[in-house]
């Protein structure tokens, strides 16, 4: 059995072949949201943030809000993030990402689903391209947050914009 501290990684996922290979489009996936979705980027970046705040991934929870607030984004903006429904700093459009964020998170909380009220909160912020883009990032960063979890990768060292 490996045992590792909390603090290390249970492996290397990038010195297999395979993984290193599918982490690449994995990658390429969530890089393409990132540049090419009408999605802002700030959307984009709170719902990665609450996500991974949720999922308890050190992690990613240190890359996204470090690179909110790498983007301009206030301190108390990513402090609230984790109360953002007892927070005045975020807009109507935002607090119904950061809903269908909660909901598509806790799927296996909540007996079917993401209700339609919490969908209708969303499309009326964002468009069918702007749903469509919003939907895979919940879902790219709940795979990421698994991914970390599982391997126990620690967050703290994550520098905005070492992967360019």
């Amino acid at each position: 059995m490996n045992s590792t501290a909390p603090h290390e990684p249970r492996l290397n996922l990038f010195a297999d072949p395979v993984a290193a290979r599918a982490l690449k489009h994995f990658a390429s996936a969530s890089r393409t949201l990132i540049d090419d979705s009408r999605l802002p980027s700030t959307v984009q970046d709170l719902v990665m943030l609450r996500a991974s705040q949720i999922n308890g991934c050190g992690y990613c929870t240190d890359a996204h809000s470090k690179d909110l607030t790498h983007a301009g984004q206030s301190a108390v903006r990513v402090h609230l993030v984790a109360a953002w429904r007892e927070s005045t700093v975020f807009s109507d459009a935002e607090r119904a990402a950061l809903d269908l964020t909660e909901h598509g998170t806790r799927v296996a909380d909540a007996a079917g689903g993401v209700p339609d009220e919490v969908w209708a909160r969303a499309a009326a912020h964002y468009d069918e391209g702007q749903l469509a883009a919003l939907v895979l990032v919940i879902s790219l960063i709940n795979a990421s947050n698994r991914m970390g979890v599982i391997n126990r990768t620690p967050g703290g060292d994550y520098v905005p914009g070492q992967f360019g």
